[in-house]
């Protein structure tokens, strides 16, 4: 079977859970077919035996067969569009459901190649595209076939030398009209890519809108936008130029049909050959078919654009999950939170360059481990790798001893509360952020874990408090604000591994501090992993992790890897010695001005001093925007 026939064989594999909504749907459409099939004969038997012999009761009685046929029609054209329509919903239901379901449970290494704008052009066009196809629009195609079937049968019953004349220009009909199906699949699919290209141009543009006013660029975001947006009409351009080319191709072999009978059947129904009415039954079959054949080009432009749509959908739910549990995976109950990374290499699939080689160390239950290094030296894919976003090249990472592959995903993720170094919240109350990742917390425990972060107060200053709504992204909260949010959002959920990705970098000193004084108290008995850039937030860690290129180059503790000659040594440098130095000579002047103070004042030493701790201040302030 080829590529083109099982998507079409796929997306009728959404019907078959609903046999008793096909079957009606279906059947309606049948039934109203074959009563079709009937009034051509109706009137021939009027004609012939009304008209002709001047009888009225045949004309009364064919009036009235006619009348009853459209009230039969009536009752299954209901059926035939409410089923058909309910189908196409319900086929979109499936779909999208599977769809969405199959992107939430795709690896990061799917989401860092995948743009948000595609995923939601694919979610909603291509869907719909698909779902108008394999409800009505299979249905229409299945009454045309069906239809041409009918005619044509009824027309040899009719006169079968004249039906072969026909036969000519209705086989080109339906060859033209499958061509056209062949030309415009390829052109539909460029079609939706690129839909899907400018789907993905909007949103990183919304998405970013602070930005490109930030910086005065919206002239430079139409004009990418206006680009992406012109290559998608020229793709669509020609698919236009072909449709209209072929739809005038259509009606002119539907005209040459009816020409042919009225030329070849017109004289042998003068000469009494066939009956008048015989002839106008031809003629009513052939231009019965004048609607649902000339909707096979519509029909056939119709699949090919699902098919294409169909396509792009089945690339996402097909796509394979290189993060699988395994099927004796286990549940580790309690869980301890010691962290191993026994020899670890990772790379990421698109690069061939190793991001970790060779890392090897011990995190032992209720420790605190702080990575630090250049930008680039592999310090957020260790923290990747503990959740399992990821999976090690070689080497394992084991928590209490068992692999993290040997683990299910939903009781490793669940025990490790995770604070980014770009918070984000959803556009639902301060409350439901919070409790996000345990949705059945109590409002006290909210309150808890929110106090501990230290949002406590700002939240209070909101009128709606915990019922305030943030906005998208949280755009109506200060980045240290969302910052505190997030760290309560791992707090609630009690984790036994907390990771904090540089989670201070938004705050400023003051709240900086607060959040240090909280998370030094909820740290303990939990195995923390700290990323930061400040030396001031690492120093009472237990162990640090000195990275650089994807290797641990040092560890130790601060005092010990300041001992050390060394890139760590060098970060201090950079960083601490001048300020620590300044708060020694500090303390020094104040210990002399204090003793001082007992007999006479010195002016010059506290003006000095006073001049020295408004730099201090300084020192501070500039520290906390680093």
């Amino acid at each position: 079977m080829d590529s083109k026939s099982s998507v079409y064989w796929r997306l009728l594999g959404y019907l078959r859970p609903y046999r008793r909504e096909v079957t009606i749907a279906y059947g309606s459409m049948a039934v109203a077919t074959l009563i079709n099939l009937f009034i051509p004969q109706i009137i021939k038997q009027a004609i012939d035996q009304g008209l002709a012999s001047g009888n009225a009761r045949e004309l009364f009685n064919a009036g009235g067969l006619i009348l009853a046929i459209a009230v039969v029609r009536g009752i299954v054209a209901f059926g035939q569009r409410f089923y058909g329509e309910w189908l196409s919903h319900r086929v979109s239901y499936d779909m999208r459901n599977g769809f969405y379901s199959r992107v939430q449970s795709l690896p990061f290494a799917f989401h860092d190649q995948a743009k948000t704008g595609d995923l939601m052009s694919r979610a909603t066009g291509d869907i719909t595209e698909s779902e108008r196809f394999a409800g009505i629009g299979l249905m229409d195609l299945f009454a045309v076939t069906f239809l041409l079937t009918g005619v044509l049968i009824a027309m040899f019953l009719e006169n079968a030398w004249l039906t072969l004349l026909v036969l000519t220009p209705m086989v080109a009909l339906i060859v033209t009209a499958l061509y056209f199906g062949t030309m415009m699949r390829p052109l539909f699919k460029k079609i939706m890519e690129q839909m899907g290209a400018l789907s993905a141009v909007m949103q990183e543009s919304m998405t970013g809108i602070g930005l490109v006013k930030a910086f005065a660029r919206e002239p430079h975001e139409l004009e990418k936008f206006d680009k992406a947006n012109e290559e998608w009409f020229d793709r669509r351009y020609a698919s236009i130029k072909l449709w209209a080319l072929f739809w005038p191709t259509f009606t002119f072999l539907l005209s040459i049909s009816i020409f042919v009978l009225l030329w070849f059947g017109g004289p042998p129904a003068l000469r009494g050959e066939i009956s008048v009415g015989s002839l106008f039954a031809m003629i009513s079959y052939v231009l019965m078919l004048n609607g649902p054949v000339l909707r096979v080009g519509f029909l056939v432009n119709m699949a090919t654009s699902a098919a294409a749509s169909a396509t792009r959908v089945f690339e996402i739910i097909d796509t394979p999950n290189e993060i699988e549990e395994a099927p004796d995976a286990m549940t580790l109950e309690p869980m301890r939170g010691e962290v191993r990374f026994d020899h670890v290499t990772f790379g990421y699939p698109d690069d061939k360059r190793s991001v970790l080689h060779d890392v090897d160390f011990v995190a032992k239950p209720g420790e605190v481990v702080a990575l630090i290094g250049p930008t680039g030296s592999g310090k957020s894919t260790i923290i990747n790798l503990i959740p399992r976003f990821y999976d090690p090249v070689a080497g394992a990472v084991l928590v209490d001893g068992v692999d993290v592959q040997q683990l299910k995903l939903h009781s490793l993720r669940s025990r490790i509360g995770t604070v980014l170094q770009d918070p984000f919240l959803f556009n639902a109350t301060i409350a439901e952020n919070i409790a996000y990742g345990r949705p059945n917390a109590t409002q006290e425990e909210i309150e808890v874990a929110a106090k501990a972060a230290r949002a406590h107060d700002f939240i209070g200053t909101f009128p709606e408090g915990y019922a305030t709504m943030v906005g998208e992204r949280g755009v109506t909260l200060s980045g240290g604000q969302k910052q505190r949010i997030a760290i309560a959002r791992a707090l609630v959920c009690d984790p036994r591994i907390l990771i904090l990705d540089d989670s201070t970098s938004s705050v400023d000193t003051e709240t900086e501090h607060l959040i240090q004084q909280a998370l030094a108290v909820l740290m303990q008995g939990r195995t923390t992993f700290v990323i930061a850039q400040r030396l001031l937030t690492l120093k009472s860690a237990d162990q640090i992790l000195v990275l650089d290129k994807g290797r641990i180059v040092q560890r130790g503790r601060h005092a010990e890897l300041l001992a050390q000659a060394g890139l760590y040594r060098h970060i201090y440098d950079l960083q601490l010695r001048d300020q620590e130095e300044f708060l020694q000579q500090i303390s020094v002047e104040s210990e002399k001005t204090n003793g001082q103070s007992n007999g006479q004042p010195n002016n010059q030493s506290n003006g000095r001093f006073n001049g020295q701790r408004n730099e201090q201040s300084m020192v501070k302030a500039k520290d906390g925007v680093q």
